[in-house]
């Protein structure tokens, strides 16, 4: 039996515009909601400060980095110590570069609005998601053919 994939999202861990807010409570939504069983959450500022669990977390399984600005510190910082992610998100993109770059804001003052916004992220995330584990379902697949290279599972080879 394969292992269970399980798929590693990166927030972004800015604190000084609701990007950062947005990104964090999407990938939490992840975590708690969305695919809770199958989401690892990686501790930006613990993998910057050389965590090599986190890092080596992100050499080994596919990683989806949440950024909540253009400066794309998740991804980058992923990339630096682990290697290509394999999904990004943007939320400037989703949201709007002017709402992202808004002022911070408390997850006590979390409004239906913010929620709606928290609610399209983890969209996204879910969508990049499925496509890793569709794509790593179909190499599992293609890795049981027999050793003439076909999968037929039959006597050929």
């Amino acid at each position: 039996m394969a292992e269970e994939l399980k798929i590693g999202v990166v927030s972004c861990s800015g604190e000084d515009c609701l990007g950062g807010t947005i990104s964090r409570l999407a990938t939490r939504k992840m975590l708690d909601e969305v695919r809770p069983d199958k989401t690892v959450t990686i501790c930006l500022p613990l993998f910057l400060a050389g965590g090599q669990e986190e890092r080596m977390f992100a050499k080994t399984f596919p990683t989806i980095a949440v950024d909540g600005c253009n400066k794309a510190c998740a991804k980058r910082a992923t990339e630096k110590y682990s290697g290509k992610v394999n999904g990004t998100i943007l939320v400037s993109d989703i949201i709007g570069d002017t709402v992202s770059e808004s002022a911070a804001l408390s997850t006590r003052d979390v409004t239906a609005e913010h929620q709606t916004m928290v609610d399209k992220v983890a969209a996204e995330i879910t969508k990049q998601f499925d496509a890793i584990l569709n794509a790593n379902s179909k190499n599992q697949a293609g890795s049981t053919a027999t050793s003439c290279g076909c999968s037929c599972s039959g006597g050929c080879g």
